[in-house]
């Protein structure tokens, strides 16, 4: 232990203890960089899929807008699956910082494996459409049609659970000099972010020319899939019925 000079009246604190202090700090930096990776990604994918939502509204203009965005959010996706799932695990392994930040709502947590699985089934479906064709949809498209009629009420609940707080963490981190903020790497997490979407740019434009047949086959079918009009009714009634605004006011 390092002794005080005379006259000097300043705590000295062992190495240990300043070791400790030091990994702690970096721990819960950790934790909020975290939430922000999140909050980020997940910023991303509601405009993605608020533009998906409208675009499946007026399929006979909008097919082809459906499509690339349906599957350009597949990037933000993986980077919102992959932050959460490290929250999960870190959590789960024991990190004191993860630990003390909590975990999110046991209804939330009841509610993210059927959350994923839904959206891994409407995305990949939605995909999978667009590479076979509309002549050799086979189960594909009433799988996609149903996955989405589940997704919606789930999606929706998810979102408005958090619509009181994820906001925050993003303004946080850019209303907030850089260096100054409590977690570092704000610069890492917009080119995750970035990367994300430019690589799922990429996959769209690669799988565009599939979407031809699609828009010639939804000038003769309903313009309004049945599975999103059911879907969002039971959105809405969900909504009502869980209030899920109030799973957020415990902060996590």
């Amino acid at each position: 232990m390092k002794l005080r000079e005379p006259g000097d009246d300043s705590l000295v604190r062992p190495s240990g203890q300043t070791q400790t202090s030091e990994r702690n700090g970096d721990e819960q930096s950790a934790v909020v960089g975290n939430e922000r990776m999140t909050a980020l990604a997940g910023a991303v994918l509601l405009v993605l899929i608020l533009v998906e939502l409208v675009s499946a509204t007026i399929l006979r203009t909008g097919l082809s807008i459906h499509v690339f965005v349906g599957v350009g959010l597949s990037g933000p996706l993986v980077v919102k699956l992959g932050s959460t799932g490290w929250r999960f695990l870190r959590y789960y392994t024991g990190s004191p910082a993860f630990v003390r930040r909590g975990p999110p709502h046991l209804a939330l947590r009841v509610m993210a494996p059927l959350l994923i699985a839904t959206t891994l089934v409407v995305i990949g479906s939605g995909i999978g459409l667009v590479v076979t064709g509309p002549r050799s949809a086979g189960p594909l498209l009433p799988l996609h049609g149903f996955s989405v009629l589940v997704w919606l009420p789930l999606v929706a609940i998810h979102v408005f659970a958090h619509t009181r707080r994820d906001p925050r963490p993003v303004t946080d981190d850019w209303s907030k000099p850089s260096g100054k903020s409590l977690a570092e790497g704000r610069g890492r997490r917009l080119g995750v972010n970035l990367g994300a979407l430019l690589a799922g740019a990429v996959a769209a434009i690669l799988l565009f020319p599939g979407a031809a047949p699609w828009i010639v086959w939804s000038q003769t079918n309903e313009t309004i899939p049945a599975p999103m009009i059911v879907g969002l009714l039971v959105a809405i009634l969900a909504l009502l019925v869980t209030r899920p605004w109030r799973l957020a006011g415990d902060g996590r």
